[in-house]
């Protein structure tokens, strides 16, 4: 633990936090407390927050927070002890009741479990005041950060925390202020954070004018609900805080949604910065003017796109801000992830989950805006790959019912894909189910409500709908698993020229599914489309047309979460990504071999299974696998000039120079820049590729 500044202890000396410091009562929690993560211990918490006070101040130099919290509850039980989650890394110096008496507390693992003079008893309200500080520093080494930050009772295993230069971060999820229920107990806040002068600070309802402390630090003051806006009346989630160097914010005319970059020098500002900023403001503006059209007015219509440095989470939000890590947003796909997370406007911040297992409601709505952006300003073929990719995730963890998705960790790659990609799939089904109509009145309905649960989503689609949805929730919500449909038919031809007659039966192996599914046929003329209820092993269908049927297809929107063998490929290359990035190149090696089995000329699981080799510097396999690739079907098209630049690479690394120039070439006549492939080409030209060295052991 670093020495902190002078400054900050004066600070906290002050009031009552002097009695704070002088109680010495907070004691390491003992093994039998810390064995298991707080978050996964029960459901519902025994407490319900009812908001915060925060005094926080911040110090890039010394990568360290000092912060006094005051802490409004209210016991749901009767309680001989109160147990909270903080960050790690924090150390609590000192907890006090409102009448300003030392409690005792003992803290580890990521939680403090404080013992009051007497008992709580159920329904009574508290305040208590918490004093703490730490270091919270991205740039240690991973194993450290990721103890550091919160990491180990979230599931992630990146910094949730940071603070730095030119930025630091606090994020709602690194649990950096004393709490319980995340992502579901709502709560106010009022914050006074303290920065050094030339920072800005972005939160959740700013208030007034930033102003200078005693110590000559600027302090930027926030309060949520914001007060002034009438849209803004219920608590929420305001725990998440930006600080640093920015540049002047980038807007649209008439816009309040802004964009703000971070600030690198004046070398990058205009070069790089600015012309993205502005592209980002005019997505931002056009994704949060259709969401409102379609989800209805959001809290306060005030919206900061924020970038975060590279290192933390990919995207994350609270109550007027989307945060985007800067290598996310200038990714190709920078624009759906950025729906994503202004959708938490919505689908997060106005309404949550009731509990963690109701988290596949807002995340997978937040997932279904995304798609919809998509569907919007893309071409077809886009967003059918884009569903398609979903389906995949959505059956990637098929072990577990979508009920029962609160065991698992809410960074880990089952939570994040079956609340996101599964709840986004289940609302496509819904709304396929219902019809749009009832499915608009829907959402409003779910909107109208500061929590939800499944069985209430459920009693708002009947009602909107005036049908019995139990069949679908059950199906989707305590079953695992997906549908295979198969289908055959027999062709007649009518008399008196009255065309013909397709008698069909549906095939699929789930006993218990029920679901309408759409049957195409494609004719001569003009193409019908049928629904047909399917109900259990097999289902018949009759479907008449006037032109000759030429083909028959089952969901060919793929409204329906269901399996194949074309899925299944994409599937095997899901885990495989995901089993690369956790560092696991044996595991990935096997899934996309998997999926070769089952699709031998599949190039995007050719083009993976390369990476894996040539991360291992295994140059011959990985020349092979990349050879695959661009023999294969060539979806997706980018396989081919990163195939190309690839090759390249491995030439150079194996001292064959004449060899690299012409796969280089090969990769510019493709013309395709994906991910700055041609760029990427046009250096290596210039300067050959050079493995990085090998660090020593």
């Amino acid at each position: 633990m670093r020495t902190l500044p002078v400054a900050w202890k004066s600070r906290l000396l002050s009031g009552r936090m002097i009695g704070l410091l002088a109680c010495s009562m907070i004691a390491p929690l003992i093994a039998a407390q810390a064995g298991q993560p707080a978050q996964n211990a029960r459901e519902t918490p025994p407490i319900r927050i009812r908001g915060y006070t925060i005094d926080v101040t911040l110090d890039p130099a010394l990568h360290s927070l000092a912060a006094k919290t005051r802490v409004d509850f209210t016991a749901l039980e009767n309680l001989q002890t109160v147990s909270l989650q903080l960050n790690p890394a924090l150390r609590v110096t000192g907890v006090a009741d409102d009448a300003g008496n030392c409690l005792s507390a003992a803290s580890g693992n990521g939680q403090i479990v404080v013992t009051p003079a007497s008992p709580v008893a159920q329904g009574s309200a508290a305040a208590w005041t918490f004093a703490y500080s730490g270091a919270l520093d991205a740039g240690t080494h991973p194993a450290a950060a990721a103890k550091a930050d919160g990491s180990a009772t979230s599931g992630s295993a990146v910094p949730l925390a940071s603070v730095g230069n030119p930025v630091s971060y606090l994020l709602y999820a690194a649990r950096w202020f004393p709490m319980v229920g995340y992502e579901t107990d709502r709560f106010t806040a009022t914050l006074h954070v303290h920065v050094p002068a030339g920072e800005r600070v972005f939160g959740s309802g700013l208030t007034g004018t930033p102003h200078a402390d005693a110590n000559g630090q600027m302090v930027f003051d926030f309060q949520w609900p914001r007060p002034g806006f009438p849209g803004a009346t219920t608590a929420g989630f305001p725990g998440t805080i930006v600080a640093g160097k920015f540049l002047e914010p980038v807007a649209d005319a008439g816009s309040h949604v802004r964009v703000y970059r971070i600030d690198l020098g004046a070398a990058v500002k205009t070069q790089a910065q600015q012309p993205s900023g502005k592209e980002i403001a005019a997505a931002a503006t056009r994704q949060y003017n259709e969401f409102t059209l379609q989800f209805g007015p959001a809290e306060t219509g005030q919206m900061n796109v924020v970038e975060l440095p590279d290192g933390t989470v990919p995207a994350a939000w609270a109550p007027e801000i989307a945060a985007v890590a800067s290598r996310q947003m200038d990714g190709d796909d920078s624009f759906r992830l950025l729906a994503n997370t202004i959708a938490h406007q919505w689908w997060g911040n106005q309404v949550s989950p009731a509990t963690r297992s109701d988290a596949w409601i807002t995340h997978g709505m937040c997932r279904y805006a995304e798609l919809e952006y998509l569907r919007q300003a893309s071409k077809p073929d886009a967003v059918a790959d884009a569903i398609f990719n979903v389906s995949a995730s959505a059956l990637a963890y098929n072990s577990v019912p979508l009920a029962d998705v609160a065991r698992y960790a809410e960074f880990s790659p089952e939570f994040q894909a079956m609340t996101y990609d599964k709840g986004a799939m289940i609302f496509r089904m819904l709304q396929w189910q219902i019809g749009d109509v009832a499915f608009q009145q829907t959402l409003r309905g779910v909107l109208a409500r500061a929590t939800i649960s499944s069985a209430e989503l459920e009693q708002i689609a009947e009602t909107a709908s005036h049908r019995n949805l139990r069949p679908f929730f059950t199906q989707w919500l305590s079953n695992t698993g997906a549908p295979t449909l198969d289908d055959k038919w027999t062709l007649y031809r009518l008399g008196n020229n009255q065309g013909f007659r397709i008698v069909g039966e549906i095939d699929e192996d789930l006993d218990l599914f029920q679901m309408p599914v759409e049957v195409r046929v494609e004719t001569e003329g003009k193409t019908v489309t049928q629904r047909v209820n399917v109900m259990g092993p097999q289902t018949q269908f009759t479907v008449d047309t006037f032109g000759i049927p030429r083909k028959v297809s089952l969901d060919p929107e793929r409204w329906l979460l269901r399996n194949d063998d074309a899925l299944q490929v994409r599937v095997h290359i899901l885990r495989g990504m995901q089993k690369l990035a956790a560092n696991d190149d044996a595991e990935a090696i096997q899934e996309y071999r998997a999926a070769l089995a089952l699709d031998s000329i599949n190039s995007l699981a050719s083009y993976r299974l390369g990476e894996v080799y040539f991360r291992e510097r295994n140059y011959q396999a990985a020349e092979d696998a990349f050879r695959s690739a661009l023999s294969g079907d060539g979806v997706p098209k980018w396989t081919e000039v990163w195939s190309d630049l690839q090759l390249g690479k491995i030439f150079d690394a194996s001292g064959q120079r004449n060899r690299a120039v012409n796969q280089y070439r090969e990769a510019l006549e493709t013309q395709d820049n994906t991910s700055g492939a041609l760029t990427l080409a046009g250096d290596y030209l210039q300067h050959p590729y050079a493995p990085p060295k090998i660090a020593a052991q």
